[in-house]
């Protein structure tokens, strides 16, 4: 029986979000049903910096592209992409 309210995911950071946070990976506890846009607002209320980055994001999520409003699972490894400038 699985009565989970919460799961664990694994954020993979680049970019702006690396230099904000200053690491490459968070592990977070998310209410069930969350979605990948759910967690990069709540990254971004965490680092206000990170706010012009919120429509240019790209996400992965298990090495697949996906949309803001695709939902995570238990385990799931998500990565947010920012536009990288640079050669």
């Amino acid at each position: 029986m699985n009565d989970r309210t919460s799961i664990t995911v694994i954020v993979k950071l680049f970019a702006a979000y690396q230099e904000a946070y200053g690491t490459s990976e968070l592990v977070l506890q998310l209410p069930t049903e969350s979605t990948v846009a759910q967690v990069r607002d709540r990254l971004i209320s965490e680092h206000f910096e990170l706010e012009q980055w919120r429509s240019l994001t790209r996400f992965g999520v298990n090495l697949q592209f996906v949309e803001p409003e695709t939902v995570l699972q238990e385990g799931d490894e998500l990565v947010l992409i920012p536009p990288v400038s640079g050669g």
